[in-house]
């Protein structure tokens, strides 16, 4: 009976320290989730050095849902035609500030929730334009890559481009006279205005449209999209979002 007393003794303890070793272990860190950004974007969007985004709403955005997902974020410059491919094969996590139509692929797309207005502006030295259908057969501005499809559909053959390799030299382009209307984003708009960069007046702008864009997922994200819709409400309801917004307005 002692003899076996001890055997129990010496396999409970063996147990317990087996349990406490393992206790003692630290948990694996989460891996971060890498957070794609057009290798095109500019400010406010990002600003990137060399192959780094430095700062911008984009990864401001992407660290503020990776704290609420419990992971660090890691920004990637992708050029914008292989943003596609890129979320597809597993190469990015989290592709935000779109929406599902402007990039096709299996994806799961976030509910909608980044604020923007598609503006139609003319400078101030041109005739206002009446409405939007007045523009059919004058020049636009563009950002070559993008689509508008507003404009396409309302005005068809009318939509003539004048595209630019960016939504910044598409505003240069307006302020140098080489254009007298342009397409551009009110985000794009307002910063580049607020930090002087962009003084031409301007006639009131038109609307084109209102933007709520989206965060994709890839089909390899480890995030559900079940907890990224979760992150972003918190973002929402807490006024994360809002104070996001208007740093860069």
């Amino acid at each position: 009976m002692a003899r076996a007393w001890g055997r129990w003794t010496r396999w409970t303890l063996a147990g317990l320290a087996g349990l406490l070793a393992c206790a003692l272990v630290p948990a694996q860190p989460l891996r971060p989730l890498v957070l794609l950004v057009e290798t095109s974007a500019l400010m406010p969007q990002a600003r990137l050095d060399g192959d780094r985004v430095v700062e911008g709403l984009h990864l401001d955005l992407g660290r503020a849902l990776g704290q609420r997902l419990g992971r660090d974020v890691v920004a990637r410059p992708v050029p914008r035609k292989r943003l596609a491919e890129a979320l597809q094969r597993g190469e990015g996590d989290l592709l935000c500030d779109y929406q599902s139509d402007w990039l096709p692929g299996n994806f799961a797309w976030s509910r909608p929730f980044i604020p923007d207005q598609a503006l139609l502006v003319t400078a101030a030295s041109a005739p206002a334009p009446a409405g939007l259908t007045a523009l059919a057969g004058q020049p636009i501005g563009a950002v070559r890559g993008y689509v508008y499809p507003e404009m396409a559909n309302l005005l068809r053959d009318g939509f003539v481009r004048d595209d630019a390799p960016d939504a910044v030299a598409n505003l240069r382009k307006l302020e140098l006279g080489r254009v007298q209307h342009a397409l551009t984003g009110r985000r794009v708009l307002d910063y580049q205005r607020r930090t002087g960069q962009f003084t031409l007046a301007l006639h009131p702008p038109l609307v084109v449209s209102e933007v709520l864009a989206q965060c994709a997922l890839s089909p390899a994200s480890p995030v559900s999209l079940t907890a990224l819709n979760k992150a972003i409400q918190g973002l929402i309801a807490d006024g994360e979002l809002g104070r996001l917004l208007a740093k860069y307005r």
